[in-house]
């Protein structure tokens, strides 16, 4: 699943290209990805200006003149395609400005698109409930430790845990609890101030990698220019079992099974 760099790398991209431009065109190929396109969509967004770009944890919203903001999910195998040189037949949603075309191809059809006004977004459920930004000022380890106090579930699950920290997904929590040296299978009441201390920058430093690189290509995800993104190539635990750590006092990398997805870390590094 592209997780939060991947879509910060997608709205990234379309806002170079989508940010002032008035939307002519809107096509919706199909009644539904994950869920039915809001029936309003074509008239709400027809002729609308776009306004911005943004991203709430792994959702991308295109804001409009309207009042309105289209938020779409990439799902599974999502990903936006800028003037493709032909169509495709999971290109299920299709936006035309005076200079260029963007379709919303998702062979999985796990994706969404929803539609709401400025004042629905606050209380919009899938965002109501969400913690900071892990790139935001909120995320601190006070945070944290409040977050976390008493708790004896593994720092690891709760870190993916979205009403904690919105966004972090599997790989990212994985490389920034071994940048910090915490062992995922840690309680979270265990973990200490000073290893909090340690997680909160380990945390933006490898998301703000992973941006730069263009995001973590795994299996689909490709930025919406077609390009892949490369953090992959800089993995220091994930994906990695059998391997030497990176560190030099490190470990072998090992596997363990956490709330039913896999984690990777060093035995020797990670306490």
């Amino acid at each position: 699943m592209p997780e939060l760099p991947e879509v910060e790398t997608t709205v990234r991209g379309l806002a170079r290209f989508l940010e002032g431009e008035t939307i002519t065109l809107v096509q919706v190929n199909r009644p539904d990805m994950r869920r039915p396109f809001p029936p309003d969509l074509v008239q709400a967004l027809t002729g609308a200006s776009v306004t911005h770009l943004t991203r709430r944890a792994k959702y991308g919203l295109i804001h409009t003149s309207r009042d309105h903001a289209m938020i779409f999910h990439l799902g599974m195998s999502g990903r936006w395609r800028i003037d493709p040189a032909e169509d495709e037949k999971h290109d299920h949603l299709v936006i035309d400005t005076a200079g260029h075309r963007f379709a919303l191809n998702d062979p999985r059809r796990f994706g969404s698109v929803d539609l709401m006004t400025n004042d629905e977004l606050v209380t919009w459920k899938p965002f109501a409930a969400l913690g900071p930004e892990p790139l935001g000022e909120l995320l601190t380890a006070e945070h944290l430790r409040e977050a976390t106090r008493g708790r004896k579930q593994a720092i690891k699950l709760l870190l993916l845990d979205q009403r904690i920290v919105a966004g972090l997904g599997n790989i990212y929590v994985c490389e920034a609890l071994w940048r910090s040296g915490i062992h995922p299978g840690k309680a979270g009441g265990k973990v200490t101030m000073p290893q909090l201390r340690r997680l909160v920058p380990a945390i933006k430093e490898v998301l703000e990698q992973s941006i730069r690189d263009g995001g973590s290509t795994l299996r689909d995800f490709a930025q919406p220019d077609g390009n892949l993104g490369y953090f992959a190539t800089r993995f220091h635990v994930y994906g990695r079992e059998g391997e030497a750590c990176h560190h030099e006092d490190g470990g072998m990398i090992r596997r363990i099974v956490q709330g039913g997805r896999s984690t990777w870390f060093c035995p020797v590094c990670q306490r």
